[in-house]
């Protein structure tokens, strides 16, 4: 079991590893070794979750999930097979606490008395500058 938060907890079996050749630079031993690791973790038939955190997860995780609800994480950070598992392993643990913490609903304000002064009195300011900057007609002399 991977305990995420204390009231969630993942089955180890969950979570399914290929390992694949990374990209990039990093000479011979990138071209033989299968180094980088592919985590799969089907979102939308684990029991672990309820349907506000599921929703939460599949929007936070983008287009790192499926459209059959598979989140894919890959990690190729590393030169070992060991590290990039537990840095797969790491980041989706990192993006289930994330989906597990409940946003907090944003309280409508109105501007004050004061801003709301000091705004009429700035934009004064600025159409004065700028009626300054007029030609002068004949009639206003």
């Amino acid at each position: 079991m991977i305990k995420i938060t204390p009231t969630i907890a993942i089955k180890e079996d969950e979570i399914k590893f290929d390992f694949i050749r990374a990209s990039g630079p990093g000479g011979q031993n990138v071209n033989k070794v299968a180094t980088a690791v592919q985590l799969r973790f089907d979102v939308k038939n684990s029991p672990a979750f309820s349907d506000d955190i599921l929703n939460r997860l599949i929007r936070l995780a983008g287009r790192r999930i499926s459209e059959h609800g598979i989140l894919i994480i890959e990690a190729k950070r590393f030169r070992s097979q060991k590290q990039n598992r537990k840095n797969a392993v790491n980041r989706l643990i990192k993006l289930i606490r994330k989906a597990s913490e409940k946003p907090k609903r944003r309280l409508k304000t109105k501007p004050s008395l004061a801003s709301k002064k000091h705004a009429m009195e700035a934009k004064k300011h600025r159409a004065k500058i700028k009626k300054m900057r007029r030609p002068v007609s004949a009639h206003e002399n």
